[in-house]
């Protein structure tokens, strides 16, 4: 195993890593989060580590789909209004290592960010976008490249 700075441990068997375009299949369409959730995710994983970005077929393979983007009310007052409003998104992600098949999985990766309901969501809805799929990458990465 080699270890970098990053807490990754990657076989220096595996010399690249393939992200497939992971499209929108939620019920909210935003236009460009899928080229956000993707890019963020090829960007982390050539920074983090030392493997090459190819297009498909790479010794590490992520594949998968977002699967929600929902806005829900949390923190409703007394007046049955909702002090803060959620914004979630889901993606399910299908991982595959070609050099070491046990290591394969398929899970959802979900995470959140609460706004408060006096902002309208068009407002606040890229920052809470960049946020997300900021932990979003970082799960990911972690049950991808760091085995604890």
């Amino acid at each position: 195993m080699s270890y970098s700075f990053t807490g990754a441990s990657i076989s220096p068997n595996v010399k690249t890593v393939s992200i497939v375009y992971f499209p929108n299949n939620s019920g909210l369409v935003v236009p460009t989060l899928s080229r956000t959730v993707t890019d963020a995710l090829r960007e982390y994983f050539t920074s983090q580590t030392s493997l090459n970005l190819v297009d498909r077929n790479g010794d590490l393979n992520l594949d998968g789909a977002i699967t929600q983007y929902v806005v829900q009310p949390v923190a409703i007052q007394s007046n049955e209004t909702a002090a803060m409003n959620r914004l979630t998104i889901a993606v399910n992600v299908k991982f595959t290592n070609k050099t070491d098949p046990k290591q394969n999985w398929e899970t959802s990766f979900s995470r959140f960010r609460d706004y408060s309901s006096s902002f309208n969501l068009s407002s606040v809805q890229d920052g809470l976008i960049r946020e997300i799929t900021d932990d979003l990458v970082q799960d990911i990465f972690n049950k991808s490249v760091v085995n604890w």
